[in-house]
């Protein structure tokens, strides 16, 4: 009986956690269309792009929004995204983006015990003050809190309307990739199928 309940365990997962990415050879001409697109962007069909391959109608949303944050287009600095990109993996108890991000935000810029204090949920500060009003929007959101008139309106003070816009998308967009992640169960040491 007990090798039972294992062997039923172990099937619960595929190649990226308990989700089985589609090979290259088997996908419908629509996701071998989406595919292609994010290796041409991305190099790669890294992390949640794995997963959004299956619908590739998503995916062709998706990645532009992607590029637009990753490839620093938007007003949010490198250490900036990475605030809040820490924040929400830890929110979201998505192991795999936790991983890689703690050493991306470090290469960001942020210091490593500041980068750990995001991911454990501890609270911390920033001398910088765009870093910080990052940070205290994104807790008040995340928590959830209402953003009160005096956080908004120092948000729109050093961010600008478009910088508040750009966080409160990246907010979203990095919702939709922790929570994909977290329900997929993909742990940080997940590699997927090399392709």
């Amino acid at each position: 009986m007990e090798k039972t309940a294992l062997n039923q365990k172990t099937s619960d997962f595929g190649t990226f956690g308990r989700y089985t990415e589609i090979p290259v050879d088997q996908m419908t001409s629509e996701q071998r269309k989406g595919y292609e697109l994010v290796v041409q962007e991305r190099g790669e069909a890294p992390g949640p792009y794995k997963i959004f391959i299956q619908n590739p109608d998503l995916l062709r949303v998706l990645v532009p929004v992607g590029k637009y944050f990753q490839q620093s287009q938007s007003s949010l600095s490198d250490a900036e995204r990475e605030i809040v990109v820490n924040l929400i993996n830890a929110k979201w108890h998505a192991a795999y983006s936790n991983y890689e991000h703690e050493m991306i935000g470090e290469r960001a810029g942020l210091p490593p015990e500041k980068v750990e204090a995001l991911i454990a949920g501890l609270h911390t500060s920033f001398g910088d003050p765009r870093q910080q009003v990052v940070y205290d929007v994104t807790c008040a959101l995340i928590t959830p809190r209402i953003v009160p008139q005096g956080l908004y309106k120092r948000a729109v003070r050093l961010l600008g309307d478009t910088g508040l816009t750009d966080l409160t998308v990246l907010i979203g967009y990095f919702t939709s990739i922790s929570m994909t992640l977290a329900v997929y169960d993909v742990p940080s040491d997940a590699v997927g199928l090399t392709r």
